[in-house]
């Protein structure tokens, strides 16, 4: 099913095709008004699902403001300035080639999910009964590039800096973003197939180009973009990766006066360096729907999605993160700054297939009752030395295991211990 909990998304020509593009156009615009925002990636399907989007809102009566190829931060930034009634943007963010989809918004880049949009619009579609429109609508083509580009304040720095864009859409930005440091820019050729490798640079064997060519050009560090631009990676100048919760914490010592969110997979280190936080459930919507209940400034994902509050929303902002890195390294290396927060390890997400995955749940939970626990997502047991978190997949007969210990040798037994739950 190609409607999910954050988006649109499945394998062109398979799952999805112009003809379903259609009709969400027209569905978008029944359900969320008649001034809508497009943008897309540069897949090689992305042109022709935008054409069957923009024919749908037309036929539906909508006007299209056409903002062309675009990062999902651009695109939000666009819904945030233009008068809109919302946007979408076609884009399968880090899948692979085959993949393609939608990200839909509200005005002011209020996210769309399955429980508030999505499956409304998912209706109309399998119903195909559209109210009929008595006027066509107009396309008008909107470059904000150069806005989005100015809404940073940006200094000089004598810093040289590896770039991989994985041939995706970042790679036009990045030469406009990044003209204040000395910038070696690979993969930057846009290309749909992803020639090079897939745009998902949390799978470390994508990150293995990047990291050789830090330590090569003795670079300060190194910065991997996802497929739509909204993810964004580090590499110190040893070409370590850096985990994206040590960047959180990092961002949180630098404003220490910010309320600050992070998501349940973080390591308890950012929580021990920020003084006002928020613990939020996975996902973009449901962490920028809590940045604006909170007032939140500042947020991020273990997944590497970094969000901020901008005037009336919230929503991801790679080069506010990048640029404050820049100012923090100008005199200390990256992997100075980031090594007070290498205070625990951390397994990252481990995935078992399961039969049962509620019992395997409360097997595991009747086990360690002696622990802490928390329910904001999945379930999340905490020890004086150790914590876990179980998070099921929506779509998949999964379970996630994360564990973080005070020490490797504690991390590798509590593992080896959860082992047999899962088999």
């Amino acid at each position: 099913m190609i409607f999910k909990a954050y988006d649109i998304r499945g394998v062109y020509g398979d799952d999805l095709n112009e003809d379903i593009a259609y009709k969400i156009g027209r569905a978008f615009v029944v359900y969320i008004g008649s001034k809508i925002v497009l943008g897309h990636d540069n897949r090689v399907s992305s042109d022709s699902l935008l054409d069957a989007l923009k024919r749908g809102i037309i036929d539906q009566g909508g006007d299209v403001y056409n903002i062309g190829l675009s990062s999902s931060p651009m695109f939000y930034f666009a819904t945030n300035i233009i008068d809109c009634d919302g946007g979408i943007i076609v884009t399968a963010s880090h899948n692979p080639r085959e993949y393609n989809g939608f990200k839909m918004v509200r005005k002011n880049a209020v996210p769309l999910s399955g429980d508030s949009g999505i499956n409304e619009i998912k209706e109309l579609v399998l119903e195909n009964n559209f109210p009929q429109s008595f006027r066509k609508g107009k396309c008008f083509d909107k470059d904000v590039s150069d806005e989005y580009v100015n809404s940073f304040e940006k200094k000089k720095y004598d810093l040289k800096v590896v770039v991989d864009t994985a041939n995706s859409v970042s790679g036009v930005l990045v030469p406009k973003m990044l003209d204040n440091v000395n910038l070696i820019h690979i993969f930057s050729e846009l290309d749909g197939t992803f020639p090079n490798h897939n745009p998902d640079p949390l799978k470390e064997e994508n990150l293995k180009e990047l990291r050789k060519r830090v330590v090569e050009e003795k670079a300060d560090i190194g910065i991997a973009f996802d497929g739509d631009g909204d993810r964004v990676f580090f590499i110190d100048e040893l070409g370590n990766v850096i985990p994206s919760d040590l960047i959180i914490a990092l961002i949180s010592s630098l404003n220490p006066d910010w309320k600050i969110l992070y998501d349940v997979r973080c390591s308890n280190v950012v929580k021990e360096i920020a003084k006002n936080i928020v613990s939020s459930r996975v996902g973009h919507s449901f962490i920028k729907e809590k940045m604006k209940e909170e007032n939140v400034v500042f947020g991020g994902e273990y997944s590497g999605h970094y969000y901020l509050k901008q005037e009336n929303s919230c929503f991801e902002s790679p080069y506010f993160v990048i640029y404050s890195i820049f100012e923090a390294i100008k005199d200390k290396s990256i992997s100075e700054l980031i090594s007070r927060f290498r205070k625990y390890f951390h397994s990252g997400e481990i995935n078992f297939e399961v039969r049962d995955k509620e019992e395997v749940i409360r097997k595991i939970e009747n086990n360690y009752s002696d622990g802490k626990k928390s329910y904001i997502d999945g379930l999340r047991i905490d020890f004086d030395d150790w914590w876990m978190l179980l998070r099921a997949s929506n779509t998949e007969p999964v379970l996630r295991l994360i564990v973080e210990a005070k020490n490797e040798k504690l991390l590798k037994e509590k593992i080896k211990e959860l082992a047999p739950f899962f088999s």
